[in-house]
Parts: structure tokens; C-alpha cells; sequence
């Protein structure tokens, strides 16, 4: 009887001794490429509020093992991440459980696309599984939102905005998400069964910037999706479909001062607008709009151009053109859509069909830009109603290769039109080289107006182009122009290339796009060696040398360089430095200038949670192009972010510039531009925002406050003022101080539906 009890105490001893082991084993931290999940749906509904006690979350199973792929290289990271996914009929579901300290946790109470300085994480997702382009999904530990929308190519779009919904707090041992993503919000392939590639990333900022993934990469392998995990398991669902109504009404009054002091106060203007989107199939959707508000809600931060003579670039922000917007973009600015500047109406569909990606849009505009490129400057004309038409194909080829063909026409009322049409590809030649290549061709007839463009002629140096044979003018002259990229790159772990051929013809024009530049041939060579250290403070170091030869299409040399930088990232606050010397020559208004230099510095630090900044300043010889002449310049830019608190944050930025004639040390300009932003956030919904900015070259102060209250991207109310003060002298011998001169006051209310 002895025996056999000990016998049996025996037994239960070894057992528990193996399942401590298979417990230990299956914990241990084993990092894994293309990790696999198989997930079930939830057998209960889910709550988003951050506490993960809801039955639906039990015995789901969960993707652990994340690996460190910054600083360190894929090694085991100093916090633990696990992830819970799941699904039901409406929803994806995703919990996030991320150990820390929680009194080192980095968080902002703030609003929408604000978190990037936090700790954050990532749900990503290439439903289609091809690697051309995926949702990037965050949330913040107090369940703030963020979401990109990346393409193979061209990266990540920040502008991109879907509906989904989270919640965060954080814990005694760290911090964890709940989201749910509505399959309204989402598109995937048409099927019975889903099997996706995922990853779940999670952004650890402290003295460095941690980067942990679940899946376990490879820094040789120059594509991103193509390393991600899969997850199957997803059955009988169906992604976005339906009908979504977006009706608006808009509200505000205009004023402005004259010459004299009087105020001419505008009428009080208010009108509504529709949007609406319809699934036509699960793949396919249609979008149609009808005097739609397309304002933006502050002043465009203010560039520095006194000593540029090419138009300058500004992202889009307004949301109907978010749906295929990574289609929209190429290596040539074929499609830029602030061309399309104040709509009637818009109406546009896009498509997700196997491995075809496609976007037709159609829009009248009331007032429609022209910038119109030269070779060593553009012109800009404000023009009339016009009808824009847009047409973009893509076909996936394989792992990070696509083709594509892109057309563009507008045809303007009065007469005159412009027409771009080209096509483009992106070959993966290996897992370190790819080859890019695109070639455009367009045909412009221009408005027979001369009145229309005089003061775009008034302004140019050179009245004709293509050596005489046209006129800048808008007299009606017809004429076809192309333009061809090609560039072979190489990505990997240390030693990285890019040599890029660039033409564009003197007649070649994109009237949808932002094309500011033409007649010229460039060719550029880059090559780089990134080091690696540990235990180290220098975490990073990248020499590079660049340089290339510009010349017009009659061969005449326009320009040349060469440019050594060195790049570095410490082991401490974040911090990153880059130094770079750069000697060229240069061919400018039938003027040769040799021996131009610049130095220039650069350095940026987060020192802690409350306090980041950076600076950089550069001088050297540089041409002044109103002048004409050589001048020694001096750029000074600074820029500091505050969080005094955690729904409280201050930045403040400093550009100035200056200009010294190289033969006698006359000035030839100075200014600074400075701007300040105030954001102050109540609750998740609402928050108060204040933007002032001084441009010392024109001598202006605008100030724009702004209360929004924000339910999701699209369901929004805002009231708020743009405030334009100058210096105001009714007559020559009176000095009276700052005056507003130029006032809006306006409110927004929208509100989407989805059927």
C-alpha cells in the first residue's frame, strides 16, 4: 500500500515537472519569420473599454515572441507584447497587452494622428496579401487613434483616415489596447475564407526608439509586407459594402479692409453638401459628392520661397480623395489633387478586384490653377471652370512588382485643355535590387487669353520657351511634350544604391499635376554604408556621397554637384545628427557660376516625455535668383515640441534666411518666418487649437483658433476664425501699427451614416 502511494506521488510529481517544462518552453522567447496565427471568432461580444474582461476574449489565441528590429537586431526586446485577435460578424478585434513601468509610459491625451512621439501600436494588415499596399492601424495607451495607409513605392500615406474604434489605460504592469475594426472600414478579396498577412508592431520610445514586431525581419530584405506573419481562420465574412451618406452644412462670413480704414463686413454665406459612397461589389466602390466643402481648417504652414522661382508643394489634406489615394501617386506628379482647388461636384470610383488596383474620378471646378513649368522657373495663372477627368490601373506583378498606366485630362470652359497619359512599373529584380521606370507623354491647348496669364508673363524672365518656338502667353498655341524616369536601387543592410535618370521635354506639361520644372535631363548616382554598433552611444553611422549632372534639351549644361553627408543616431534622448558638404557649379539666367559650396548640420533630441527639438543651420555660396548674383547664405531652422502636461502641448518653429552679395556684401534679402501652435485637448471629442504665424518677409501675422468636437474622422463639428493683421498706413506719413485686414469666421457640421 506504501509502495503504491508513493508510486503515485511519484507519478504526479514527474507529471507536474513535465508540464512546468512544456510550459517553460512554450514560453520561452523564440523570435520567428512569417509567424503563423490561426484565429477563431469571438463566442461573445466584445466591449471596447480597455479592460479585456469580456468572456469573448477568453481562450482566444494570441501572437507572442515579438523580436527587437531597432536598435537591436532581431533580438529578444526588453518589455513583453502579446496580442489577442479575433472576429465576429461586424468586427476584427484586436487587444494588445504590453508590459512595462507604467510610471516610464510615454502618452498624450491628444487628438486624432498626434500620437507618433508616444508609445503606440501597430495593427497591420495586407489583405490582399501582394505586398502593394496595407492599412497601418495605432492606437496610443489611452487608446488615442492614428492610421497610415502604405504603398509599395511611396510609403505612408498620413493623410489616410478609416472608421474603427479603441480604448486604453494603462495597468500596473504596463498598458493594453482594445480596437474593432468595422468590415465596412475594410477591403479584402470576395471569399468564403481569408488569409491574410499581419504584423503587430509596437513603438517603444525611451532613450531609444524601440521597434518590436512579431514577425522576426530580415535587414536584407528590401520588402516591408513580404516579411509579415498570416493569419487564417477568418470565414464567412463580407468587407466593405453598403451605402455611407456624408451630408454637411456650412456656414461663414468673409471681411476685409480697404485702402482706407473702413471695414467692409461680407454677407453671412451658408449652404449644404453630400457625399455618398455606395459598395458596388466588395471590391468596388463609387463615391459621388455635390458642393462639397473642401476648406481646410488652418493656414498651410508658411515656406520660405524668397529665394525660389518654382511654385511650392503642399500636402492634401481634404478627405474625399483619401479612398485610392495611394494611386494617385507616381514618380512623376501626374495627379495632384489640390489642382482640383474649389468643386462643384466630384464623383470618382475605386477598385480592389484579384491583383488590378484602378481609380476613375471626375470633377467640375469653379476656379482652376495653372502652374505652368519653364526650365529655370514656373508661372502660376488663376483660371476658370474647368472639368477634370482621371484615370489610374495598376496590376501587381509579384512580391513588391506592379505595372501601371495613369491618364489625365481637363478641359477648360472658354477653350484650352490638358492631357497626360504614361505608364510605369516596378520590377524586384532580387531581394535587394528593384528596378523603377515610368514614361509620360501630354498635348496642351492653351486657352486663347492673353489677359488671362498677362501677370504670369509680367513676372517671367524669359517670354518664350522650347528655343523660341512658342510663347509663355495663353494665345492658344497647341504643342506635345514627354518626359521618362528610370532608376535601379539597391536596399540591404549596409550597403545601399540609387541611380536615377530623370527627363522632362520643354513642351511637357501636367496640368493635373504638380509638375513645376521642364526641359531638362538629370542624372543622379547615390550610394551609402550604414555601420551598426552595440553597447555603444553611437547606435548608427551612414557615410554617403552623392552627386549629378543636370543639362536642357539643347545639351547645354545647367548644373552639376557633389555632396558628402554623414548620418548618425545615439543611444541616448533619440538623438540623430547628419553633417553634409556639397561643391557644384551652376549655369542660371545664361550666367555661370563655379565654385558654389554649403555646409550644412543638422540635429534632433526628444530628451524626455515632455520636451523634443531640433535645429538645423547651413551656409555657404548660393545663388540669389532675383539678383542674379552670388550670395553667401546663412538658413537658421529650430523648432521645439512642449508637453507640459498630458492634454496640453506647445510647438514652436523658427526659420530664418539671409543673403550677403559674395563681391561687396550687399544685402540681398532677410526674413524669418515663425509659427506657434497651441493644442489643448478637453475630452476624447472635443479639443481647442490655436495657430499664430508671422512672415517677416511680407510682414504679416495670421492667427487661426479653432474648437472641434470629433466623433470619428468624418463625423465632426468645428467653429473657428483665419485672422490676417498688417501693418496699416492710410497715408504715407501716418504710421497707425498692425491692423487686421482680413477676417473669415466659419462652422462645419457633418455627420456620416452608414447603411
Amino acid at each position: 500500500m506504501k509502495t503504491h502511494s508513493c508510486l503515485q506521488v511519484l507519478v504526479a510529481v514527474v507529471l507536474v515537472l513535465c508540464a512546468s517544462v512544456a510550459l517553460a518552453d512554450d514560453d520561452a522567447w523564440q523570435a520567428t519569420f512569417h509567424p503563423e496565427l490561426d484565429i477563431r471568432p469571438t463566442a461573445e461580444p466584445i466591449e471596447i473599454d480597455g479592460l479585456l474582461d469580456d468572456p469573448g476574449w477568453q481562450d482566444i489565441p494570441r501572437a507572442r515572441h515579438f523580436s527587437e528590429h531597432q536598435p537591436g537586431d532581431q533580438v529578444q526586446p526588453p518589455v513583453r507584447t502579446e496580442v489577442l485577435l479575433t472576429y465576429d460578424d461586424d468586427y476584427l478585434y484586436a487587444a494588445f497587452i504590453c508590459q512595462d513601468d507604467p510610471d516610464q509610459v510615454r502618452a498624450t491625451f491628444t487628438t486624432r494622428d498626434r500620437i507618433w512621439s508616444d508609445d503606440y501600436v501597430f495593427l497591420m494588415l495586407d489583405t490582399y496579401g501582394d505586398q502593394s499596399w496595407a492599412y497601418e492601424i495605432a492606437a496610443n495607451p489611452y487608446g488615442i487613434q492614428g492610421d497610415l495607409l502604405w504603398s509599395a513605392g511611396n510609403g505612408e500615406d498620413m493623410g489616410y483616415d478609416l472608421v474603427y474604434y479603441t480604448s486604453g489605460r494603462i495597468t500596473d504592469h504596463g498598458w493594453q489596447v482594445e480596437m474593432a475594426v468595422p468590415w465596412t472600414s475594410l477591403r479584402f478579396p470576395d471569399g468564403q475564407e481569408q488569409e491574410w498577412r499581419v504584423d503587430f508592431w509596437r513603438n517603444h520610445p525611451r532613450d531609444v526608439r524601440g521597434q518590436y514586431s512579431w514577425a522576426k525581419y530580415d535587414r536584407d530584405e528590401q520588402c516591408w509586407p513580404c516579411q509579415w506573419g498570416t493569419v487564417r481562420g477568418i470565414a464567412g465574412v463580407t468587407p466593405g459594402s453598403g451605402i455611407e451618406i456624408l451630408p454637411a452644412f456650412v456656414a461663414s462670413q468673409e471681411s476685409a479692409r480697404g485702402d482706407s480704414t473702413a471695414w467692409d463686413d461680407g454677407d453671412i454665406m451658408g449652404e449644404p453638401g453630400i457625399s455618398l459612397s455606395y459598395g458596388i461589389s466588395p471590391t468596388t466602390t463609387a463615391e459621388a459628392t455635390i458642393n462639397p466643402d473642401f476648406s481646410q481648417v488652418e493656414s498651410d504652414a508658411a515656406q520660405i520661397n524668397v529665394n525660389s522661382t518654382f511654385a511650392l508643394f503642399y500636402p492634401e489634406k481634404r478627405p474625399f480623395f483619401q479612398e485610392g489615394s495611394d494611386l494617385w501617386n507616381t514618380w512623376f506628379n501626374v495627379i495632384y489633387t489640390r489642382s482640383i482647388n474649389q468643386p462643384m461636384w466630384a464623383a470618382k470610383v475605386t477598385g480592389r478586384p484579384g491583383r488590378s488596383n484602378f481609380a476613375v474620378m471626375s470633377a467640375q471646378d469653379e476656379s482652376s490653377p495653372f502652374i505652368v513649368p519653364f526650365a529655370e522657373e514656373s508661372g502660376f495663372v488663376a483660371g476658370r471652370r474647368s472639368w477634370s477627368n482621371l484615370v489610374r490601373y495598376q496590376r501587381v506583378l509579384g512580391e513588391g512588382s506592379h505595372a501601371g498606366v495613369i491618364f489625365t485630362d481637363r478641359r477648360h470652359e472658354g477653350g484650352g485643355s490638358g492631357t497626360t497619359y504614361g505608364a510605369d512599373t516596378r520590377l524586384r529584380i532580387d531581394r535587394n535590387w528593384q528596378l523603377e521606370l515610368m514614361a509620360t507623354g501630354s498635348y496642351t491647348v492653351e486657352p486663347d487669353d492673353t489677359d488671362l496669364s498677362s501677370d504670369m508673363v509680367d513676372d517671367l524672365r524669359r517670354t518664350t520657351f522650347d528655343e523660341g518656338r512658342y510663347t509663355a502667353a495663353f494665345d492658344g498655341e497647341r504643342f506635345a511634350g514627354h518626359s521618362v524616369y528610370a532608376s535601379l536601387e539597391r536596399n540591404a543592410r549596409h550597403w545601399n544604391f540609387d541611380a536615377d535618370y530623370w527627363a522632362r521635354s520643354p513642351t511637357w506639361r501636367a496640368e493635373n499635376g504638380f509638375e513645376p520644372r521642364n526641359d531638362m535631363h538629370l542624372g543622379h548616382l547615390w550610394t551609402g554604408y550604414m555601420l551598426y554598433f552595440e553597447d555603444s552611444l553611437l547606435e548608427r553611422l551612414q557615410p554617403s556621397i552623392n552627386g549629378g549632372r543636370q543639362w536642357d534639351f539643347t545639351g547645354k549644361f545647367k548644373d552639376e554637384w557633389i555632396n558628402a553627408r554623414i548620418y548618425g543616431r545615439l543611444s541616448w534622448a533619440q538623438a540623430q545628427f547628419q553633417y553634409q558638404y556639397m561643391r557644384s557649379r551652376e549655369n542660371f539666367d545664361d550666367v555661370q557660376f563655379n565654385g558654389i559650396w554649403n555646409h550644412d548640420g543638422e540635429f534632433h533630441a526628444r530628451l524626455s516625455d515632455l520636451i523634443e527639438g531640433g535645429v538645423e543651420a547651413s551656409y555657404g555660396h548660393r545663388i540669389a535668383r532675383d539678383a542674379t548674383t552670388l550670395g553667401a547664405e546663412t538658413n537658421l531652422e529650430a523648432y521645439i515640441d512642449l508637453k507640459p502636461m498630458d492634454r496640453f502641448k506647445f510647438f514652436q518653429s523658427f526659420n530664418h534666411t539671409r543673403s550677403d552679395a559674395v563681391t561687396d556684401g550687399t544685402r540681398l534679402f532677410e526674413g524669418y518666418v515663425a509659427r506657434t501652435r497651441l493644442d489643448l485637448q478637453l475630452t476624447r471629442e472635443w479639443s481647442v487649437r490655436l495657430v499664430l504665424q508671422y512672415n517677416d518677409f511680407y510682414r504679416t501675422w495670421a492667427a487661426d483658433p479653432l474648437m472641434t468636437w470629433r466623433l470619428n474622422p468624418f463625423t465632426i463639428f468645428y467653429v473657428g476664425s483665419t485672422r490676417d493683421y498688417a501693418e496699416f498706413n492710410p497715408d504715407e506719413s501716418l504710421y497707425d501699427g498692425w491692423r487686421l485686414h482680413h477676417r473669415t469666421y466659419f462652422l462645419k457640421a457633418q455627420y456620416l451614416f452608414q447603411l
